[in-house]
């Protein structure tokens, strides 16, 4: 039987830009040993920036630097992009994969309007609630696999658990103003990763709705565990809505076959998080085999009131789930 190779990498602020330490250059050869070794079919990425070229639109120029001489090279690519039909400039989602992509979908409030907020520490105080906006898309991905089947590859980056910047209160220089502010701030992150989570399951929802039987899998940086709420939203298990008539469009978290103690892709404080994931439908999940988790040499990303260690490698670990296909 064929394999079938999915795999997600956050690849931390991937840039080219002048006086970046450490430089690109650096940050190649680490990069691109890391991908080599995923020997992904359909590889979804984060945080890819994008670099403006003297003339035309902007590119991935340091996305094709680190692909460059790979199979990822001549994969077929999809990225997000501007409303001018160029990439973002920073924190694109990208996939690449083996196989055609014979469609692209962007989603970012068309399924979940935004949320209206009015804030209780902003200092001059709000006259009014503002909408709350995710930060990044969602990218979905039609990848025809051949024989009539197509696989719907979903990349996501929900919003991080850092505090959302709240005007008179901060963070200036890490420091917030007061623990109510910091507090705050930290709720409406929450928002914008929970209201993304809803709107990721209501794009599910709706290829369950033409395509009872999909293939699905959706791959990113969650910066969620499987056991909080923006995960919980988006796997839908029985367990969780009560309603067993809903239990085919349960999507099923990949690493859940990795021993524990090796189940992690962020370390934090010394503390071990499972923030990025592959989560597949059932139809997907018959043909699963095995799913790796390469965070071996995987650096702790946070240190208390210390500023980040910056490293060539990302502070992500990769993860890449393996099917067989009939």
């Amino acid at each position: 039987m064929p394999s079938l190779r999915v795999a997600t990498a956050n690849l931390e602020n991937l840039d080219d830009v002048a006086g970046a330490s450490p430089p690109l250059a650096e940050r190649v050869p680490c990069l691109r040993a890391e991908l080599v070794r995923l020997r992904a079919d359909v590889l979804c990425l984060q945080e890819i920036h994008g670099q403006d070229a003297p003339t035309g639109p902007r590119t991935l120029a340091a996305l094709d630097a680190v692909v460059a001489g790979t199979d990822y090279g001549a994969f077929h690519r999809a990225t997000t992009m501007t409303a001018g039909n160029e990439p973002f400039r920073l924190r694109n989602l990208v996939v690449l994969s083996r196989f055609p992509i014979s469609s692209r979908q962007q989603v970012m409030h068309d399924l979940a309007p935004a949320p209206m907020y009015q804030t209780v520490t902003e200092h001059p105080p709000a006259a009014a609630p503002k909408p709350v906006r995710w930060e990044r898309p969602i990218l979905h991905c039609t990848v025809d696999l051949g024989g009539g089947r197509a696989l719907h590859a979903i990349v996501v980056h929900l919003k991080s658990r850092l505090p959302t910047p709240i005007t008179g209160q901060g963070p200036d220089n890490f420091m917030w103003a007061t623990a109510s502010g910091w507090a705050e701030g930290s709720f409406i992150s929450s928002m914008k990763r929970v209201g993304q989570a809803l709107e990721l399951r209501r794009l599910v929802d709706a290829i369950f709705d033409a395509e009872p039987e999909a293939l699905v899998a959706v791959a990113g940086d969650f910066n969620s565990d499987a056991d909080e709420v923006p995960m919980q939203a988006v796997c839908g298990r029985v367990e969780d809505h009560g309603n067993p008539a809903l239990g085919p469009r349960n999507l099923v978290a990949c690493e859940q076959t990795v021993a524990e103690p090796s189940r992690y892709t962020l370390l934090h404080q010394g503390k071990p998080n499972m923030l990025d994931h592959v989560v597949v439908s059932r139809a997907l999940l018959q043909h699963y085999r095995s799913t790796e988790i390469h965070n071996e040499i995987l650096h702790d990303e946070s240190i208390a009131f210390a500023t980040d260690k910056l490293y060539p490698e990302p502070d992500h670990a990769p993860v890449v789930a393996e099917f067989e296909l009939p």
